[in-house]
């Protein structure tokens, strides 16, 4: 295999999709931009939100924006569903921003991988909440 395969590839099976999402969440939770663009194509495209980001480039930026705001992040996920080339997944994340009010984000993302198992869509709808240090769950 090269440096640009991605294992678990497609076809999913159960096992593998679940290896998958949780290579995701390892990689998610070390904030490190450079480690989770990797495990996307040259040119993936993604709608975050609210946001439409084309290629690694963007992607590295938006992540290293994104973890320079949510202070203290920490995910997890859930594989919802597979077929193919295909998995979707549920998520819940908490962070901290800069004036010390913590959030809950809750979401769901539609992910497409090519056959050496790189992201070519990553499709994210989310939801945020406002929550008491104390009520945090993810630690």
């Amino acid at each position: 295999m090269t440096a640009d395969v991605r294992p678990p590839v497609p076809p999913f099976t159960e096992e593998s999709a679940r290896a998958k999402v949780r290579a995701a969440e390892d990689a998610w939770n070390s904030r490190d931009p450079e480690r989770v663009a990797l495990a996307y194509t040259e040119d993936s495209v993604w709608r975050n939100r609210d946001r439409f980001l084309t290629g690694r480039e963007e992607i590295r930026g938006f992540l290293a924006d994104k973890w320079q705001r949510e202070l203290d992040y920490r995910l997890r996920k859930e594989l919802w569903a597979y077929t193919g080339n295909r998995i979707s997944v549920r998520f819940e994340y908490e962070c901290r921003d800069a004036q010390g009010q913590w959030w809950r984000s809750h979401g769901n993302e539609q992910w497409e991988f090519d056959d050496a198992g790189l992201m070519r869509r990553r499709e994210a709808s989310i939801n945020d909440v406002p929550i008491d240090e104390a009520d945090r769950r993810l630690r």
